[in-house]
């Protein structure tokens, strides 16, 4: 299940993209089954990095040329040369950092000219009733502390000097899943109707049924949990 559209990244052959926080990897995986690129995948927690190790072996990978690699790097202080990377991935990572605009130079920083900048974040609306629906969901250490408005983004990127492309909404059907988890905030983990959403989400991941595409088209322009847009560093 990915965020980031990898097409809209312009990546060719052994291209290098970085997946800034990467997590447990999905993206950073996905990116090196999926595209000719070389990966890249950082982030601060070495427990999500060990597992990213452990599911990049669940694939056979023996017939691919490129490497995904992972290592433990700050946002706002990437162990890579100026204008080493032909794309760039940051995401659901900047509503949780001290300060959006540090990383983002960091992250422009680290860019080629002319390469992408793929940015996600919580959508506004559905990240907002979390919010409402459950303050421990704000304040639970390394949690969100901030909500990004679709033109805050939009100007994140503009004021530090890249180029709009495009956006997008993504995951229509998880929104619903995070409002039980927050409306359920002190029996989430033992709530049966949550485990049953969860599996419903699973089910969707592993089988990609018709039913779920169909409701995913129709409630993502409205619920969709997550905000991506994709910017350009100037030549």
């Amino acid at each position: 299940m990915q965020t980031i559209k990898f097409n809209r990244l312009n990546l060719s052959n052994e291209d290098f993209l970085l997946d800034m926080g990467c997590g447990e990897g999905r993206h950073s995986i996905g990116a090196h089954i999926s595209t000719e690129a070389n990966i890249l995948g950082f982030d601060l927690s070495f427990k999500d990095l060990k597992i990213a190790k452990e599911r990049l072996n669940d694939f056979d990978t023996s017939q691919i040329e490129t490497i995904c690699q992972f290592a433990s790097a700050n946002i706002i202080s990437i162990p890579i040369s100026d204008s080493s990377l032909d794309a760039v991935i940051c995401s659901e990572v900047l509503e949780h950092v001290d300060s959006p605009e540090e990383s983002i130079k960091e992250l422009i920083r680290v860019l080629k000219p002319g390469g992408v900048l793929a940015l996600s974040v919580p959508r506004y609306l559905p990240e907002l009733i979390c919010w409402k629906l459950s303050k421990e969901y704000s304040q639970t250490p390394g949690g969100h502390v901030r909500i990004f408005k679709h033109k805050q983004l939009k100007d994140l990127g503009i004021m530090n000097g890249l180029k709009y492309s495009s956006f997008h909404w993504a995951h229509g059907l998880h929104s619903p899943y995070w409002w039980l988890q927050c409306l359920l905030w002190n029996s989430r983990e033992s709530s049966k109707i949550i485990k049953i959403y969860h599996k419903f989400l699973v089910w969707d991941l592993m089988k990609q049924p018709l039913i779920t595409r169909i409701l995913e088209l129709i409630l993502t322009p409205f619920i969709g949990k997550s905000l991506v847009m994709y910017f350009k560093k100037p030549n």
